[in-house]
């Protein structure tokens, strides 16, 4: 019997896969699907959710969103809590790509003001925003200049130029987790780092120019500053290769020192720093610097998308008013409170491919939010869309906090590559107005509509599980993907 027959509805997008469905499961496993995406998932994915569940510590149940898909060790859209004395950290729950995260920045243009404009645009800001893989960026750090950014994250963006004191008020963490420590971090990551500060990458990484196509919940909307026809900008990329190596660099420390640990859990690949070890706090001081890069990383593109649409437009910055909707991470670890059988509990939230989504009245969302509850930002496919939701009281109690991070692949890269052209992919998003820059014909392929899960059924799970509820749909005018 596979694991997906053993799968118990519970609601009409929720299963649990009771606990004892693998050998070692400490609680059960609560998977967010709708039959539709039930079909799609791999066996090998809800393996991994399981498997979550052997974890010491872990609380409640593991959790797989509905933009699951196999990853390493955890499934991406994999959600666990390990208690903070007697769970731990596991790198693979948090991924390679420290704080792969979203920002969105909204704009005073409608979408007829841009249309004749898109092209221009994106070209512009492809020439301002270094992308690709293994592309440096073009700001030149010394050894303490990068120790820095690591310490204060996207403060140091600001200080020296790029952006403005008011970006950060809405940013996760205001872009700084402050249990950073650079000295936690190895020479060879800080190699990798330091030329690649202030770009794009490339896979699944983008910047968009979009419109708002349709408003769900107006009075959510109008606080987030957001209305119909306006033009919209989404910046989505991550750590570049100094998160991949402090991954790296921890995963075989722990693996080293944690043999006898490892060799308890159903898979390898999750192995796992215990709470209170020199080595938890070690991966947890890198973790953080990771994801403080991250965030400078994305307020340095967010400084060159003002100066590229004030070029381009011809107008002053202040009359384009680009402003930060929100930024939100969905690679990263965090210590946080959670009332857990009536009391309150420290946990160590595992979030890989999955979205922090606070409820209303938290006080961790900026002040002029709060009642409403935080902006959550799913990307979707270069061809369809992507969303604004907002947390909700029900995903503090059922995940942690947490919801869906994009629409999830249903197709592996090298598969992509077999059956989509680049050159096919441009063209059909021509025919849909959308102008797509990249930087070669082979991410085309690998990122093509096709590979991806349908994010409107995607956000449609998460709405009727009530683990969030949806502000707005964006739908994209021109691509850049790196």
């Amino acid at each position: 019997m596979t694991l997906k027959e053993k799968l118990k509805k519970l609601d009409e997008c929720l299963w649990e896969l009771p606990k004892g469905a693998v050998e070692g499961m400490h609680v059960p496993t609560w998977i967010f699907l709708s039959e539709t995406l039930l079909k799609q998932v791999e066996e090998g994915a809800i393996t991994q959710a399981a498997n979550i569940a052997c974890l010491p510590g872990i609380h409640k149940h593991s959790i797989a969103l509905p933009d699951m898909h196999f990853g390493y060790g955890f499934p991406i859209g994999g959600v666990a809590a390990l208690d903070s004395e007697t769970g731990g950290l596991s790198p693979g729950g948090i991924g390679f790509d420290i704080n792969c995260g979203v920002r969105l920045l909204r704009t005073n243009l409608s979408a007829e003001d841009v249309k004749p404009h898109v092209e221009g645009l994106v070209m512009e800001i492809f020439q301002n925003v270094p992308s690709g893989v293994g592309k440096g960026g073009k700001v030149k750090l010394s050894a303490p200049q990068l120790d820095e950014v690591l310490e204060i994250g996207a403060e140091w963006a600001v200080r020296n130029g790029y952006g403005i004191e008011k970006d950060l008020e809405h940013l996760e963490e205001k872009g700084c987790m402050k249990s950073a420590n650079p000295e936690k971090v190895s020479v060879k990551a800080k190699q990798r780092g330091a030329p690649q500060l202030g770009s794009l990458g490339a896979g699944n990484h983008f910047l968009e120019i979009q419109k708002v196509d349709k408003i769900y919940m107006p009075d959510v909307a109008k606080r987030f500053g957001i209305r119909e026809g306006q033009v919209c900008v989404m910046i989505h990329t991550g750590s570049r290769g100094f998160g991949h190596q402090v991954c790296t660099d921890y995963l075989r420390i722990l693996e080293t020192k944690f043999r006898a640990e490892t060799a308890k859990l159903p898979d390898r690949e999750l192995v796992y720093a215990p709470a209170g070890t020199k080595e938890c706090e070690d991966y947890f001081a890198a973790m953080s610097c990771a994801a403080n890069f991250a965030w400078c990383n994305r307020q340095m593109i967010n400084h060159w998308v003002r100066e590229s649409m004030a070029k381009v437009l011809g107008m002053q910055q202040d009359e384009l008013g680009i402003d930060v909707v929100y930024d939100v991470a969905h690679n990263i670890g965090k210590l946080e409170e959670h009332e857990i059988d009536g009391k309150k509990t420290k946990v160590f939230v595992h979030r890989k491919g999955g979205t922090r989504c606070l409820g209303p009245g938290s006080g961790d969302i900026p002040s002029d939010y709060r009642d409403v509850g935080q902006p959550v930002l799913v990307p979707g496919d270069m061809g369809s869309a992507s969303y604004i939701l907002v947390g909700t009281k029900m995903a503090e109690e059922e995940t942690f906090s947490s919801v869906c991070h994009g629409a999830g692949r249903v197709m592996s890269r090298h598969s992509a590559l077999k059956q989509f052209r680049g050159e096919s992919v441009k063209a059909n998003l021509a025919n849909k107005d959308i102008f797509v820059k990249a930087a070669s014909w082979k991410v085309l392929a690998e990122e093509a509509p096709g590979v991806y899960k349908d994010i409107h059924e995607v956000v449609r799970v998460c709405e009727v599980a009530g683990i969030s509820k949806t502000v707005a749909k964006l739908v994209p005018m021109g691509v850049m993907k790196g």
